[in-house]
């Protein structure tokens, strides 16, 4: 495994890490399995976005008498409410939460401090000129937090955070589909077919170049989410470029961009992890990306969910992103459609308890029309 260093703060991350979202609603022995995985392949940066307190408390529990291998990126803002994940610019929830995380990871710092989901100017506002940086700040101060990041998904509000001079680390969406999109493009927009017709085309946005050297200037290090744009990139079938990638290319385009210092790869499995970490031992010709840009049109994916829950909470409960999750699934070929049934069924609350109020759309980063994908799931289950 090769190491770099994580911008200003001067810690040293595995290129590869591991972003610890799917591990949620898993058992512990899945989720000791992948941790274990991890560091037997020296990854030693993991993401903890989640709110939910089970797989906080199993995550810690597979870290216990290791917490010193693990470089920990957890979330100021992500919180658990009525049961749900949700976002929270509420100084006493957002305490409550991180208090939480500390807790149930069983420790008494955070290394990297994200505070989570910035991707609207209401967003910035609420950072920026509210309560949240100045915790951030107080919890940097007395070292609960050893430095302090932000997660976001657009490139223009991204850019305007790093400009603060206050962001370490910023945890950001990086793959070849996103980066060739208009970083000017409002998110809801990204997805929809009409309106990004030839945007992607055969360069990078300038807006998310600009972003990556601002980035570079101030110190700030990348770490990247949705590298593989939840699995997408991997189907040829799904790809927006018309082919599959492998996940090497994936890895290799976003190290390949300025001021990144590691790819958070999302894993279920030590298969999963494998996978990623066979990134190390590849030649230049498994790494080369470039044959994806050669004779591509306009992005023609609109508005798919990549599986993150952020439209959540949901009035009826609903866990939107396995919903979707299923739907997709019982359209592949060699998937049993009686099994992708039996696990529909097993869930609390289905499509068909959608009242179809349209909050989730509001709050969803990929522009996905969750209420007509919820009216397919009740067709097709």
């Amino acid at each position: 495994m090769k190491y770099r260093i994580l911008g200003r703060t001067g810690i040293e991350v595995s290129e590869i890490g591991l972003g610890c979202e799917h591990l949620e609603k898993k058992e512990y022995t899945v989720v000791k399995a992948a941790i274990d995985e991890a560091l037997a392949h020296d990854i030693n940066i993991f993401d903890v976005f989640m709110s939910e307190p089970q797989v906080r408390t199993d995550i810690g529990k597979a870290l216990a008498g290791r917490r010193d291998k693990a470089i920990i990126q957890g979330h100021i803002g992500a919180i658990w409410k009525d049961g749900q994940y949700a976002r929270s610019r509420n100084l006493k929830e957002v305490k409550e939460a991180f208090e939480d995380l500390l807790t149930r990871l069983d420790t008494d710092y955070i290394d990297i401090g994200m505070i989570h989901f910035v991707d609207t100017e209401e967003d910035y506002k609420g950072v920026f000129e509210g309560d949240t940086i100045k915790y951030a700040l107080e919890l940097k101060e007395k070292g609960i937090i050893k430095s302090i990041g932000l997660s976001s998904h657009v490139p223009v509000i991204a850019k305007k955070c790093i400009e603060t001079g206050l962001i370490d680390v910023l945890m950001f969406s990086t793959n070849p589909a996103f980066d060739v999109l208009p970083g000017d493009m409002i998110i809801d927009d990204i997805f929809s077919e009409e309106k990004i017709k030839g945007a992607m085309q055969h360069k990078l946005d300038p807006d998310r170049m600009a972003l990556y050297h601002a980035c570079e200037q101030h110190g700030t290090a990348i770490t990247v989410m949705k590298a593989y744009m939840a699995g997408r990139l991997l189907d040829a079938a799904k790809s927006p470029f018309g082919k599959a990638l492998s996940t090497t290319q994936c890895i290799h385009f976003s190290l390949t961009r300025p001021a990144v210092a590691s790819v958070l790869v999302g894993c279920i499995t030590p298969n999963d992890m494998q996978q990623a970490v066979a990134y190390e031992a590849a030649d230049d010709k498994q790494r080369d990306f470039s044959e994806i840009f050669s004779g591509q049109g306009a992005f023609g994916a609109a508005g798919q969910c990549v599986y993150c829950n952020h439209c959540l909470p949901c009035p009826a409960h609903i866990d939107i992103a396995a919903v979707n999750r299923y739907l997709d699934l019982a359209t592949v070929a060699d998937v049993v459609p009686g099994t992708v049934m039996e696990h529909y069924n097993g869930m609390k609350a289905t499509a068909s308890d959608c009242i179809a109020c349209g909050e989730c759309e509001k709050r969803c980063p990929f522009g996905v029309d969750v209420r007509r994908k919820m009216k397919e799931a009740i067709n097709l289950f």
